[in-house]
């Protein structure tokens, strides 16, 4: 407008300056500017329409800019990685603000809907009828009229349905129970002792044992009592005893093998009266571990054990236990007996942990019963069902990490051992350590004021309080004598590379 007035004002001027002119002249003159006004005036009028033209091309300019600065803020341009068939990480823009973060994109673009739901259609196995009081997915044991079972006892007949072999017995006498054989008779999911097993079934809990039941005088002239029926055993056990007798061990046997005690007692009550049990199996096989060892310790009684030749893994602490692991062992534990009954500080020693507690391993080894073995067969089933959903054609692909600059957060999930459903947790770059995991992992469960899974089963003597503490993080599908015993990240770089080759990797951990 204000090229507009300046315009107007000269036309004025021009005007006046024609005055003095004669009245021919500026008759003249009046008509040739009567002619030439309307197309100056017109001129006039686009000179200004193209400036207002130019101002809003400059408002729109800086509109167009805001809207592409918001455009890098909010929308992601995603990065191929190379051998993933799909997209695999986020790569935000430069000018990137945290309206949407890693975080949240991941939680969203990660999400799925498996095809079943356990809730809906539980886990079904076919063969055997169990009770227990809950488990963490849905799981039904017995037959449904026209529908296939997921899982069956024996051997299955149809195609689809997983085979299970479950047997608390020995390899030595059932060698079907070897799990090597077992998986070449077509069994697929094995439950036995072994904590190599698929689901192991081991002889202890704290439901069943009162383990941490207080210790009682001990009354009884003999160093050790023996409850042994099967004289046919294909160990030394035998032997064994025969020997430590010969070595001045003075032992009350109640059972069918080399009876000199009324066998009609109850059996802890009468252990709870000597220094020493033997605790002798009739084999020794890895983690073949009866009631014969856990009855000793609820007795507060020493174990001998003649057995599992990794029987320490069942210690409750160090030194807690003899073992005798051959049948030359035999003297250096009768001298060790001798020693430790005759000097009580030492031999209080071996049962300190009955006072302060059991160590950390031997609480995880088990807690684990505290789950039923049938609920834990569900658990495995379920997880397997799953694992080949996700890997199937249809199967959605799912980002699992994002990348903001020099910076990539993983998207990861866990699990407490006994429970079914993961929880999603997320580890940026520069935190990708074995701290940086457990701490990522306490942080969630904390915020969920997550009580473990045992904690109503433990003695109240040993249950803590109400703050978590980590034992063991490791990859699911593990057997639990790799988790326990075994695996170890070996190091940093190892838990990226696991991670890296492993998308949305999944965890369980043991809290203690």
């Amino acid at each position: 407008m204000g090229i507009l007035t300046n315009l107007r004002g000269s036309r004025a001027g021009l005007t006046q300056e024609a005055l003095p002119v004669s009245n021919g002249v500026s008759t003249v003159n009046k008509k040739k500017w009567s002619n030439l006004m309307p197309l100056f005036v017109g001129l006039v009028v686009i000179a200004e329409i193209g400036f207002l033209g130019r101002l809003d091309l400059a408002k729109n300019a800086s509109l167009v800019d805001s809207w592409t600065d918001l455009f890098y803020r909010t929308t992601p341009v995603h990065e191929v990685v190379p051998g993933v068939d799909s997209l695999t990480s986020l790569r935000f823009g430069d000018r990137s603000s945290e309206l949407d973060s890693c975080e949240d994109w991941l939680e969203r673009e990660d999400a799925v809907e498996y095809s079943r739901d356990f809730a809906k259609e539980p886990v079904l196995v076919s063969g055997a009828e169990q009770e227990w009081q809950s488990c963490s997915v849905g799981c039904h044991f017995g037959s449904e009229s026209n529908k296939k079972p997921d899982a069956a006892f024996g051997l299955a007949q149809q195609t689809g349905t997983a085979s299970v072999l479950r047997s608390m017995e020995s390899a030595q006498y059932y060698a079907e129970n070897n799990i090597a054989q077992a998986r070449r008779r077509g069994y697929s999911v094995v439950m036995t002792t072994s904590l190599s097993s698929d689901v192991p079934v081991g002889y202890f809990s704290w439901a069943e044992y009162d383990i941490m039941a207080p210790v009682k005088p001990k009354t009884e002239n003999a160093l050790a009592a023996a409850f042994i029926s099967n004289c046919g055993a294909r160990n030394f056990r035998l032997q064994a005893l025969e020997a430590l007798e010969k070595s001045n061990i003075k032992i009350d046997s109640y059972g069918g093998c080399h009876r000199n005690r009324d066998g009609r007692v109850e059996k802890v009550e009468a252990l709870k009266q000597y220094k020493f049990s033997l605790a002798f199996e009739n084999s020794n096989e890895e983690d073949y571990v009866t009631e014969k060892y856990f009855q000793s310790l609820v007795a507060g009684s020493v174990p001998v054990v003649i057995g599992a030749p990794n029987i320490q893994d069942f210690a409750p602490a160090p030194g807690s236990l003899l073992h005798i692991k051959e049948l030359s062992d035999v003297d250096s534990v009768a001298k060790r007996m001798k020693y430790l009954a005759e000097n009580p500080e030492a031999y209080n020693q071996t049962l300190r942990w009955k006072y302060e507690g059991p160590s950390d391993s031997f609480k995880a080894l088990v807690d684990m019963a505290a789950v039923h073995s049938s609920c834990r067969l569900c658990i495995h089933l379920a997880t397997q069902i799953r694992e080949k959903e996700e890997i199937s054609p249809g199967f959605k692909k799912r980002p699992c990490k994002c990348t903001r600059g020099s910076e990539t957060v993983h998207h990861l999930y866990v699990r407490e051992r006994g429970r079914f459903d993961m929880e999603s947790i997320f580890l940026r770059s520069g935190s990708l350590t074995l701290e940086g995991l457990e701490s990522a992992v306490l942080a969630k469960f904390n915020s969920l004021k997550h009580v473990p899974i045992w904690k109503q089963e433990r003695p109240e003597s040993i249950r803590g309080g109400d703050e978590l503490k980590v034992y063991r993080i490791y990859p699911v599908g593990m057997t639990q004598r790799q988790a326990l015993y075994n695996f170890k990240f070996q190091g940093v770089a190892d838990l990226r590379s696991h991670v890296e080759s492993n998308p949305c990797a999944k965890f369980e951990v043991v809290f203690v």
